[in-house]
């Protein structure tokens, strides 16, 4: 074993181990593998910068000011709105709502549809008495088969187009996929419409849990007309650093509500203080002459809105710089203008002060936040906020109009091949700003440029991969291992061992660490490797298992009051029934 692979080899366990153990973001932790194959030599800095202009990778990029231009319309929400329905049937009700959401998926990004949907679809289950759980993993699902349907289904689909471009192949076509992804789709939609409805829970959600339990987190305090600490600052005052509990906000005599409370807010005569957190340590206040407290007898989260604060829902997302730092660390309410309240993980409320709650990937914070929080950070990377959508954010008509006629002209191009997927997504974006549909300052907002730096950044760790012979040396042993069990054998295994990658590490890393491997086994096989290449597009998407695999599962994992096992449950059989369909199609088809 020659030294390069030696350290290729290394490299890549350590970043998959600090993948698995989240150790910081998955864009910085792949950035930082590059970087080493890089400074040790293995790359050079032509090859490590490849990723940089892969065509797949620039294609994501156009791709996400499309999709975003679209989904500003009103059209998403009135289709998925008239597929619920009236509920009288929930199952054939689930089927009909997870066809067209799969049918958006096709062509949108995945996760602003599950964002902008799981807030509509909660409050109607809720309105039916129907348990939202019953539907928020479906609707994550539905976008995840939609993405296995076209080449634009998902990021991972063109990133590996454009690697196959790189090798000198022609790439998938538009609906090349749909041989495969559709057959699966259907599938897997009877299959959630059927066992999956009985398997699913029927549980209470996140919102509903932290509207039930307030007297659990909130407190409230009176302050007497004769109180010392009349005219005083919060910090002056010594409510600012109390042991278990934290001022959310200040209820004001004359109706005046302030939140976030900042330290220098003055206290008044008969101001209700509203604090949130461990109501035993309540007694620290019961000790400051001239405050009466009420042990949440009183105090209801509808009395802290008014026309000018908001209750809000986010998740903290997989990319977030809130994980693993606790809230007073992150500095949440200054950076933010907004206070958590209550943080909701695994199916119950974290009974903690909550500055001190050191936050994960999947939590709900429940928002305190003035009515300009949603318009700042509805589109925030470091959360996911499910209240910013409850109606179409409209443009206008006309714009309207143009970003779904825009993208309808760019699939047909691509689909009929009178334009490449770049060139046409190179067109749409072009058309988007000459007719002012879109602005330079919204780009901001649609593209994800963590995805794209970790896409650009795998990439060349597969040229690692693929250069320094490690990938035809894991390809010979794995070959080897599976050899008396013929060709659907070793398909079996690709697509496993990528299902394996894409639930505890991300799929694009997935993909490019099996893109090299795929194409490595075929050449020595002596057979097309469009069926590997297939099998790994398939595998990467089809994240069903856990909430960690996929983020549109995370974002509904909080929300539908999920536990880890829900997935595991609802979603090991329908990754069989994805296996079974995929190897089965790719094996007749391409082999």
């Amino acid at each position: 074993m020659s030294l390069d692979i030696m350290i290729v080899l290394t490299v890549v366990v350590v970043m998959l181990i600090c993948l698995m153990k989240e150790v910081s973001r998955p864009d910085f932790i792949v950035f930082c593998a590059l970087a080493s194959l890089l400074l040790l030599g293995v790359l050079s800095p032509a090859d490590a910068v490849k990723g940089f202009s892969n065509e797949g990778m620039l294609t994501v990029a156009l791709l996400f000011i499309v999709a975003g231009s679209v989904q500003q319309s009103g059209l998403l929400t009135q289709i998925v709105r008239k597929a619920l329905g009236t509920g009288k049937n929930p199952r054939t009700t689930l089927m009909k709502m997870m066809l067209p959401i799969s049918g958006l998926s096709a062509f949108l990004n995945n996760t602003p549809i599950v964002v902008m949907f799981t807030p509509i679809v909660r409050d109607w289950c809720k309105e039916r008495g129907i348990a939202p759980s019953k539907f928020l993993i479906p609707l994550s699902y539905a976008t995840i088969f939609g993405g296995t349907i076209t080449l634009i289904g998902t990021s991972t689909n063109l990133l590996i187009h454009g690697l196959m471009i790189d090798t000198g192949m022609t790439g998938y076509s538009m609906f090349q996929l749909a041989i495969v992804g559709v057959p699966a789709a259907l599938i897997g939609t009877l299959y959630m419409s059927t066992i999956g409805y009985k398997l699913l829970p029927d549980r209470k959600s996140s919102d509903t849990m932290f509207q039930e339990n307030t007297k659990e987190y909130l407190s409230e305090l009176v302050v007497e007309e004769n109180s010392p600490v009349i005219g005083k600052t919060i910090e002056v005052a010594g409510l600012r650093s109390l042991t278990g509990l934290y001022l959310i906000s200040i209820i004001r005599k004359d109706g005046e509500r302030i939140a976030p409370v900042n330290s220098y807010h003055k206290i008044k005569a008969g101001d209700r203080l509203v604090f949130t957190g461990l109501i035993s340590t309540i007694v620290e206040l019961q000790n400051m002459k001239g405050l009466k407290v009420e042990t949440g007898s009183r105090v209801q989260l509808d009395d802290l809105k008014n026309g000018t604060q908001v209750l809000l829902e986010a998740v903290v997302s997989h990319q977030s710089n809130l994980v693993n730092k606790s809230i007073k660390q992150s500095e949440f309410r200054v950076k933010y203008g907004g206070g958590v309240i209550a943080v909701h993980r695994n199916q119950q409320r974290i009974n903690s002060k909550v500055g001190d709650i050191v936050l994960e990937p999947g939590d709900t914070l429940l928002i305190l936040a003035g009515k300009d929080f949603e318009s700042r950070w509805a589109s925030a990377k470091d959360f996911y906020l499910l209240n910013a959508v409850k109606d179409a954010e409209v443009v206008d008509s006309k714009k309207s109009f143009i970003a779904i006629v825009t993208l309808v002209a760019m699939i047909l191009l691509a689909t009929f091949e009178v334009l490449s997927m770049f060139k046409a997504a190179t067109l749409a974006v072009l058309v988007l700003f000459l007719t002012k549909t879109i602005s330079f300052e919204s780009v901001r907002k649609y593209v994800q440029f963590n995805v794209l730096l970790l896409i650009a950044s795998a990439i060349g760790i597969g040229v690692a991969l693929d250069q320094s012979g490690a990938a035809a040396l894991i390809a010979e042993k794995l070959v080897s291992v599976t050899g008396g069990i013929g060709v659907v054998g070793i398909l079996i295994a690709i697509y496993l061992i990528t299902t394996i990658f894409t639930e505890i590490i991300t799929n694009n890393a997935a993909v490019v660490l099996m893109f090299p491997i795929s194409l490595a086994v075929s050449s020595q096989l002596g057979i097309d490797p469009m069926a590997f290449f297939v099998a790994i597009t398939l595998a990467a998407s089809a994240s069903f298992a856990t909430p960690i695999g996929y983020q549109t599962n995370l974002i509904v994992y909080g929300p539908g009051g999920y536990r880890f096992s829900d997935y595991m449950k609802v979603g090991i059989p329908l990754n069989i029934l994805y296996l079974i369909v995929t190897v089965i199609i790719a094996y007749f088809v391409w082999l």
